[in-house]
């Protein structure tokens, strides 16, 4: 498989990827590591909080967005990592038993303003359950190596 360069970014591409099936031990698991707050950890505190239930750390969802991408776009690219996140929303919960997958939309890129060899390319993602509810947006840039050198 070619590898992708910043050039194979145009604005306007849309990929949609993954299937990640969540289980309530990986979210205890998580979250007694990085967010010990009762609703993620704590069957009973949960089943009594307005969650209704243990739900996973946004955290964790961001996280497994960032496994989905490097296994299906960054793991095969010339990616040279993020200056950060614009806008990360949590829009809702995510539960034991469901299947997380992404949408991706390239909706901005730029050639890096000082050395020719790179461009910065704008992300929107959508993080969604089989049943098409949202429960994650993400707007994020990558900063890829270009295959040519000089402007495209």
């Amino acid at each position: 498989m070619k590898k992708q360069y910043w050039e194979d970014f145009p604005v306007g591409r849309i990929d949609e990827f993954g299937s990640r099936l969540v289980s309530e031990a990986e979210i205890i698991e998580f979250a007694t590591e990085f967010d010990p707050q009762p609703f993620h950890i704590d069957k009973e505190a949960a089943a009594e909080h307005f969650f209704g239930g243990i739900i996973a750390s946004g955290w964790h969802t961001g996280s497994m967005l960032m496994r989905m991408l490097v296994d299906e776009m960054l793991i095969n690219s010339t990616s040279m990592g993020s200056p950060g996140i614009d806008e990360l929303r949590w829009k809702a919960p995510v539960r034991p038993g469901e299947t997380l997958s992404v949408r991706s939309e390239v909706v901005e890129a730029t050639v890096h303003k000082y050395k020719s060899d790179r461009g910065f390319t704008k992300f929107s993602y959508v993080v969604s359950n089989e049943k098409g509810d949202v429960k994650l947006t993400m707007t994020s840039t990558i900063l890829f190596l270009k295959e040519t050198e000089g402007d495209v």
